[in-house]
């Protein structure tokens, strides 16, 4: 009947169609964090997967800090070694930032990730990597090698959260990672741009602004630390008016 005819024709269109809605981008990459990149001018966010955040604090296999956000990156920079990309798009998160699964060498650089232990599945949207990500446990490589506090629990952290790692991590890891800390240094060096996560925006106040000063980093949720404006901007945070 003609019901049945214009569902088809809608099926038939879509199905068409969705091969032109995938694109591609091909370069050098621009490594913001270990899951979020620019080749040319798109910034990509890496598919399926999760990695720690620049300013973010694990523990070693000793129970000493590391700084394993910027640890992530430097392993991410290692892989890479200066070797073109070829990311497949498949849609946009509400950053603005490109969805991508990327390619060296025809090798998926987040099946990489997660296999070394530098990022997780990100299993709310996507089961591709969980057998990578217990092959990573199992070896107790890169993060599973101490304790961590998952990516997606650290941006949203308490007292409650849940820490993971190897079963060897001190049993004060919960207490070091998660308690509020007096002290606000900066994961690195170069990495002093201050953000300001706010319940609906996130604020960037860069060395020399107006409010960079008045802006206590004590170790929390509502902080972050930034090494880049590209990799605050990624984050989905905006400059500070000045």
């Amino acid at each position: 009947n003609i019901q049945n005819m214009r569902v088809a024709a809608v099926l038939f269109f879509c199905l068409s169609a969705s091969p032109l809605l995938a694109a591609e981008v091909q370069g050098l990459p621009r490594i913001v964090d270990a899951d979020t990149v620019y080749v040319g001018a798109t910034k990509v966010r890496l598919n399926g997967v999760d990695a720690p955040e620049t300013d973010q604090i694990c523990l070693n296999s000793e129970g000493r800090d590391i700084a394993c956000g910027i640890e992530a990156k430097n392993q991410l920079l290692k892989y890479s070694s200066d070797r073109p990309w070829r990311c497949t798009l498949t849609g946009s998160d509400r950053y603005g930032r490109s969805l991508g699964t990327c390619f060296v060498n025809g090798d998926d650089v987040s099946k990489w990730l997660v296999r070394n232990g530098w990022a997780l599945a990100f299993r709310r949207y996507s089961t591709a990597y969980i057998s990578d990500e217990d092959d990573a446990r199992q070896r107790k490589v890169g993060l599973w090698s101490g304790a961590f506090i998952a990516p997606w629990d650290w941006r949203h952290r308490s007292v409650k959260t849940v820490v993971l790692g190897s079963l060897e991590v001190p049993t004060d890891a919960q207490r070091k990672l998660v308690a509020p800390l007096v002290s606000g240094s900066s994961p690195a060096p170069d990495c002093v741009i201050k953000g300001n996560l706010r319940r609906d925006q996130c604020i960037y106040h860069i060395p020399g602004g107006r409010f960079y000063e008045r802006l206590q980093m004590q170790r929390s949720a509502s902080r972050r630390w930034f090494c880049s404006e590209a990799e605050a901007e990624a984050a989905g945070c905006r400059k500070s008016k000045q």
